[in-house]
């Protein structure tokens, strides 16, 4: 505070009233004040050691419902931080926040030690931000390079993949495709990745014309699922479980039966996917587990030492959406 004081030419009270938030200091003192503090790489956690609390930014992601995606994932960090001393505020992040305001000067201005973002894409122009942010983050299922403030939470996808294509090739599959959302995401670049590598390891000719990605859930399945079986695919793996409950129910559309004539896997193991027709095979992402590895990481880097990345491993839950491969397919 002294040296923000010094900088600016006015006490170290006016500092410590500006940057609390206090009601007799001018919004343009106080912004002078936030943005002098970024300036010189000022973090909350520097500043006041009792100010510990941490926010969960949520975009793109469910999050209210014990069947969301990402409520387990806010639960499991809660469970983590709230008994280790740290109160827990979730806020739901869009585009226009990011535009007015940075994310260092809106991390003092809301007194957060440190942030965990759930459901960030590549576009987002905070994404920018975190590379030269010195605030701690946590990103689930995002990486950034060459950012030491930064931890990359997920799972392992290479290990999901192989354990997804062991099982379809013992179980005679010889021909399998993917279907995938939009690759404008990490997480979807890193799972077409995994599998690619996952494949080649089994056969190092795979035809990429079995791959196919769109947009939407129903354009991708609509545009891609009939030429991969027109192809004579009989195992399908696909980017997330949505899409494979998709894939599942058009196929029955084109009166095919699952698993009998085409096997489908999913990706995450929400909550639907015992309850789908039939119940379907997926990778499990244990998200309880994910959050509190996120707060693991999380206070690892605000105790000084930073972590790059923490991967879980990836465990493949066999129901009976797969099955032996078709015979004459």
């Amino acid at each position: 505070m002294e040296d923000i004081a010094n900088r600016l030419n006015v006490s170290k009270g006016t500092v410590s009233k500006a940057l609390s938030g206090a009601p007799d200091v001018s919004e343009t003192l106080r912004k002078a004040v936030l943005e002098t503090a970024v300036e010189m790489g000022y973090s909350r956690i520097q500043r006041k050691k009792d100010a510990k609390c941490l926010c969960v930014f949520v975009e793109n992601m469910l999050y209210l419902q014990q069947s969301d995606f990402g409520y387990d994932l806010i639960m499991g960090f809660r469970k983590m931080a709230e008994p280790a001393g740290f109160s827990v505020e979730v806020v739901e992040l869009d585009r226009k926040l990011q535009r007015e305001i940075p994310y260092d000067e809106y991390m003092l201005r809301q007194n957060y030690v440190g942030a965990l973002f759930l459901g960030l894409s590549l576009s987002d122009e905070w994404i920018n931000q975190l590379r030269t942010s010195r605030t701690p983050a946590v990103l689930y299922d995002n990486y950034i390079q060459n950012s030491p403030h930064t931890t990359f939470v997920g799972i392992d996808s290479s290990e999901g993949m192989n354990l997804a294509i062991d099982h379809l090739e013992k179980l005679g599959h010889q021909k399998i495709g993917y279907l995938s959302s939009a690759l404008g995401s990490y997480v979807y670049q890193t799972r077409y990745s995994a599998f690619l590598r996952a494949i080649r390891r089994h056969d190092p000719h795979w035809d990429e014309s079995l791959f196919g990605s769109a947009l939407h859930t129903s354009e991708c399945v609509q545009k891609h699922l009939p030429r991969l079986l027109e192809k004579g695919v009989t195992g399908i793996l696909c980017s997330h479980d949505l899409l494979a409950s998709a894939a599942m129910l058009h196929s029955q559309e084109l009166g095919l039966r699952v698993p009998e004539d085409i096997s489908v896997i999913g990706f995450d193991d929400l909550p639907l996917c015992a309850c789908t027709a039939p119940p379907m095979t997926t990778v499990r992402q244990d998200r309880q587990e994910l959050g509190k590895s996120a707060f693991y990481a999380m206070s690892s880097q605000l105790g000084g030492t930073p972590i790059s990345t923490l991967l879980l491993h990836a465990k493949l839950v066999v129901r009976s959406s797969t099955g032996p491969a078709a015979a004459g397919r």
